[in-house]
């Protein structure tokens, strides 16, 4: 039985090993020819034409193009939301603007200048994203928050939460911002976790800040304390929010609504809710499925 259990074992560290492998010899897709390293960006953000699809322009004759010609400009400071149905191509506005992925035709500007001449690391560092999935580490909550940088302090990491609203929590935790969380985050619940991430947001003030369905996973309590969270940590910067539950972008400067990899509305929430369209049927169909629950 236990050479049989060892054998067991022996495979699964095999196939581990070949997906690290595999991920190893990937070739790089993202070029990294850029130069432009400024310290500090405005954060206007312009998309011109862009169009995109998974995959290579070599290898694909009839790509299935995920986004198709979206054009949109988002001045310094302004919040925009990105509403449609799953797979209208919201996400991949996020991944081709952090240059994740290549477009294939098109630009992207931030501050007017094309992101593909910036260094890549000064772009993705004027970037701040929440994600619906909050990726905590097997550390304490203060090196979460800080990601081990030397140049933010104790009582940085203290005021953010405090203007969050974190820190009614964490201060009830074993050791305060000591506490060790386990991988992912399991000894927290899942609101605590996403507080934690707006946090570290809020903490790193870049000004880019990127919300992708950060209020999906969570209860109504705790969806009104993260819709808190969101008007703080959006204040003075530029910000794109992504969001199934359209109530909680109401307050956007403008919502931009796709479908199918198209731009087909924009505007705010009461010009959008005026026009007999996709975005006044999501909000009443939404609207539906909350009375009855």
């Amino acid at each position: 039985r236990e050479l049989a259990d060892k054998f067991n074992t022996l495979q699964m560290g095999m196939v581990s090993s070949e997906r690290i492998l595999n991920l190893l010899d990937q070739e790089e897709q993202v070029v990294h020819g850029g130069k432009i390293a400024p310290e500090q960006v405005s954060g206007e953000i312009e998309f011109r034409n862009v169009w995109f699809h998974y995959g290579t322009t070599d290898s694909d004759e009839n790509p299935n193009w995920i986004l198709q010609g979206i054009s949109f400009h988002i001045r310094p400071g302004e919040t925009v939301a990105i509403v449609g149905p799953t797979g209208a191509g919201k996400t991949s506005i996020v991944g081709v603007l952090n240059r994740f992925y290549e477009i294939q035709k098109g630009e992207i500007l931030l501050d007017g200048i094309n992101i593909n001449q910036y260094d890549l690391s000064t772009l993705r560092r004027h970037i701040g994203m929440v994600m619906q999935d909050v990726f905590l580490f097997s550390d304490t909550i203060a090196n979460n928050i800080s990601l081990k940088n030397p140049d933010i302090s104790m009582e940085k990491m203290s005021a953010s939460a405090h203007a969050i609203g974190a820190n009614t929590f964490i201060q009830k935790l074993p050791g305060k911002f000591n506490f060790v969380v386990q991988e992912r985050g399991t000894l927290l619940s899942t609101g605590q976790r996403q507080l934690l991430s707006f946090v570290r947001a809020h903490v790193y003030n870049t000004p880019v800040l990127i919300l992708d369905e950060a209020t999906s996973s969570v209860d109504p309590e705790t969806e009104e304390m993260i819709t808190r969270a969101t008007r703080q940590v959006t204040q003075r910067r530029t910000s794109i929010v992504i969001a199934h539950r359209l109530a909680t972008i109401q307050g956007a400067d403008r919502i931009i609504v796709l479908q199918e990899g198209r731009i087909i509305e924009s505007g705010s929430h009461p010009e959008l809710m005026n026009k007999d369209g996709l975005y006044k049927r999501l909000v009443e169909i939404q609207f539906q499925k909350s009375t009855r629950a």
